[in-house]
């Protein structure tokens, strides 16, 4: 059983936040719109529909290149979607089969399995803050601080990592459970396998690698390891305040990442819509200047996790102890 570390480890945080964010103003932004969600989906959608199209009539490796980007950020974003139903963002009331109906379809663009998307990722705000309850932290972050180890992320083989990740944490579930994600693994397998069957029979080899393997193995591991570079990294561990990393805004990374950037806000109040954390960033400003919570942006996360190679879970603005300092002058 796990313990619930990050409720037990963040003393007087919550009051502090609560007292930062007038209360009419933080009401307002958990208030959930469902057309505005439903909107987002509609973009992503004519997105996804678009570049289809592009890279299925156009021969261009250029317009065929830029289609399989614009595919796999989409299928990356399906995953921020299906983030939306675990936190129960979408509709005013609880609509559980709704909930249910639309995170199996958030997850099949993926391929995860929904229900063990939304135990992991619960657990991870449960538990975040521990080495070892925290499945994220435990399962999926590098364990040597190697470059590497860090660009396999970005690689083909983030399915591995990721796979073995969610296998070792599954283990540890409810019998029930267990079985309800090998359904699911298996029905999103077997989609999968026959889009792909669909893609090569009908359009051949050079359309189902630009628009099925290119997208899915090539784009989404940067993706996603960038996306995940900005949320626990660079953190400073004895302030819970900052167990996440505070992001720059940028109306670009909102388009890409459909708000996920902001994924510190989001630890702090999680029921808040995505389409809504930009103001919450604002509303929280003189909060990150009082704590100190420093801004970063992800070409500055970039240099620091490969160039100057930091760990992830310290505290990058710490002095590196591999580089040694200076000696006295004068």
């Amino acid at each position: 059983m796990k313990a619930g570390h990050y409720h037990r480890s963040i003393g007087d945080l919550k009051r502090r936040l609560s007292a930062a964010v007038p209360h009419e103003v933080l009401r307002e932004l958990h208030r959930k719109e469902p057309v505005r969600h439903f909107a987002v989906v509609l973009r992503q959608v004519l997105l996804f529909a678009a570049a289809f199209a592009a890279g299925w009539v156009f021969e261009s490796a250029w317009v065929r290149g830029a289609a399989a980007i614009v595919l796999g950020l989409c299928v990356f974003d399906g995953t921020i979607l299906l983030h939306e139903v675990v936190h129960r963002a979408v509709f005013r009331e609880d609509r559980s089969l709704a909930y249910r109906l639309l995170g199996l379809l958030y997850a099949l663009p993926s391929g995860i399995s929904p229900s063990q998307f939304t135990r992991w990722h619960l657990d991870h705000h449960a538990e975040l803050g521990s080495t070892a309850d925290d499945p994220k932290r435990a399962h999926l972050s590098p364990k040597r601080n190697s470059r590497w180890l860090k660009l396999l992320y970005a690689t083909p083989a983030l399915f591995a990592i990721y796979f073995r990740a969610a296998r070792e944490e599954t283990a540890t579930y409810p019998a029930p459970l267990r079985r309800t994600i090998a359904l699911e693994r298996l029905a999103a397998t077997g989609l999968h396998l026959a889009v792909a069957a669909a893609i090569l029979h009908l359009g051949g080899w050079e359309r189902l690698v630009w628009l099925w393997a290119v997208p899915v193995f090539l784009v989404f591991p940067p993706a996603f390891a960038l996306n995940r570079l900005g949320q626990h990294y660079d953190v400073v561990p004895g302030e819970p305040a900052k167990w996440g990393t505070r992001m720059a805004r940028s109306r670009f990374w909102e388009a890409v990442y459909l708000w996920s950037s902001y994924h510190l806000e989001h630890h702090y109040f999680p029921t808040v819509p995505f389409y809504r954390l930009r103001e919450l960033n604002a509303a929280l400003t003189p909060f990150f200047e009082r704590e100190g919570v420093r801004e970063r942006r992800y070409r500055e996360l970039l240099w620091d996790w490969f160039v100057l190679n930091r760990a992830p879970h310290t505290d990058w603005s710490a002095p590196d102890p591999a580089v040694p300092s200076p000696g006295p002058t004068g």
